[in-house]
């Protein structure tokens, strides 16, 4: 296997290191941020990592649902992999 080629599904992360990687975990979590490191379990290493949250409240009189996002940056964040739902290159817009 040469360096370059996908033989399973984590060569596909491998081939991310060093890259931007978004992350999506659960509780309505979302990361974006440079992967530097990961093993079998999906832990990661990321640095210069923007975590978004959304949260959805429902207002009392109408019903409605308003969703609010807050986003923090974090120079350097463990991630632990048994809350990891997907790694990919980040939205190109």
């Amino acid at each position: 296997m040469d360096g370059r080629s996908v033989e399973e599904p984590l060569d596909l992360v491998r081939l991310s290191l060093e890259e931007k990687v978004l992350v999506k975990m659960r509780g309505d979590r979302q990361l974006e941020g440079t992967l530097h490191a990961y093993d079998q379990h999906m832990n990661m290493v990321l640095s210069n990592v923007v975590e978004t949250l959304a949260t959805v409240d429902v207002d009392d009189e109408t019903g409605e649902e308003l969703v609010k996002t807050a986003k923090r940056v974090l120079p350097m964040l463990y991630v632990r992999g048994d809350g990891v739902i997907l790694v990919a290159p980040p939205h190109r817009a």
